[in-house]
């Protein structure tokens, strides 16, 4: 086992441990001595990971957004450039330059055997198709839908007909030719779905819906029929 592939299986073995847990039993677990366990571990805390405790202590990893460079094998760096290839060529124009900050962070911290530029993907995105014109920025779509805000907003449907709705927006979805927000319509009191080329105005409301987002998605893809997701 290389040191990178040691280091993966450390991260993986501290994320299935909620509590500290003995330098001894992460031993034991990894396949390595207690000496190689601790270098292991002040290599990762050096790089970014946030593992806290110390030796006769033990170990945990908490949760946070800071990725510790290593922690890619290189079938995952493949998903990731493949992901952010889809988003430059699909996104909305915040969600690119989002994608292209992020990617530049993670490139940033790889080491020289995980970059890209020596690990060429074989997997290409194909051409987008063209988008119809949004007259509602994408971006405040996603804004309600992390803080969980309510909208006020004004759609027009396919036979031209303009209702004023405020809906409780829990999920965007992306497809090749639409972008369709899902939320619950206090008008209708149903889950309804909404193309956003089809938003004549949106505004977030100060005040947050009474259920969370995930709650939201869940029953809906019961509604729908699709099985459970692991995002939702």
């Amino acid at each position: 086992m290389s040191r990178s592939e040691r280091l993966l299986l450390l991260l993986d073995v501290l994320r299935r441990h909620r509590r500290p847990v003995s330098g001894r039993v992460l031993a034991d677990e990894t396949g390595v001595s207690l000496r190689t366990l601790y270098r292991d571990i002040a290599s990762l805390q050096a790089q970014g990971a946030t593992i806290e405790g110390e030796a006769g202590v033990g170990y945990v990893l908490k949760p946070g957004f800071l990725l510790p460079p290593l922690m890619f094998s290189a079938e995952e760096m493949e998903a990731v450039m493949l992901g952010m290839k889809w988003v430059t060529n699909r996104g909305d124009e915040a969600l690119r330059a989002a994608a292209g900050r992020a990617l530049s962070r993670i490139l940033a911290v790889l080491p020289p055997d995980f970059h890209p530029a020596t690990l060429p993907s074989p997997l290409l995105v194909g051409p987008a198709a063209p988008q119809p014109e949004h007259m509602v920025e994408q971006a405040l779509l996603r804004a309600a839908i992390r803080a969980e805000r309510k909208l006020s907003i004004a759609y027009q449907d396919a036979s031209g007909t303009r209702t004023q709705r405020v809906i409780w927006p829990f999920a965007l979805a992306y497809f090749d030719h639409a972008r369709v927000l899902l939320g619950w319509c206090e008008t209708r009191e149903d889950f309804r779905s909404f193309r956003t080329d089809r938003l004549m105005g949106a505004q977030m409301r100060e005040e947050r819906y009474p259920r969370r987002r995930q709650v939201l998605l869940r029953e809906w893809r019961a509604q729908q029929g699709l099985p459970p997701s692991m995002d939702g």
